[in-house]
């Protein structure tokens, strides 16, 4: 069964298109020079509009943490239960984390602190979405 698929609104749409090229991008504000995600329609430490852009960035990070889902609510998920749920911190900026299955790792012996890099998933309607895995 496909994935849950993001149905990309004007706020976050140039993310999802970003994802569709497999690429990573996170929200950039010019006036005060910090990156935001998920995305807002202004600075959250400025208050800034006008100066929001999309920022490419390594799609390189840490594990911060992690738990086991052992039964999640979500149909689509079912059949790969149990699975890993981590929390990656970007490289560019800690503050940023991005949550993952991380594909193909054993569930449940995670190294907090260990090295992810992005790759993308299609889902059901063809959006593509960032996942990561242990490198």
């Amino acid at each position: 069964m496909p994935k849950q698929s993001p149905v990309p609104d004007d706020l976050d749409r140039g993310f999802w298109e970003a994802c569709n090229e497999e690429r990573l991008v996170i929200q950039h504000c010019s006036a005060c020079d910090r990156l935001q995600h998920p995305p807002l329609a202004a600075c959250f430490e400025c208050g800034s509009r006008a100066g929001l852009s999309w920022k490419p960035v390594s799609g390189r990070g840490t594990i911060y943490s992690y738990g086991v889902v052992h039964d999640t609510p979500v149909a689509a998920m079912q059949p790969e239960q149990p699975y890993n749920l981590a929390v990656v911190q970007l490289d560019e900026d800690p503050g940023i984390n991005m949550y993952s299955h991380l594909p193909g790792a054993p569930i449940d012996n995670l190294p907090i602190g260990g090295r992810v890099e992005v790759l993308f998933e299609t889902t059901g309607n063809g959006q593509k979405v960032p996942e990561w895995r242990l490198v």
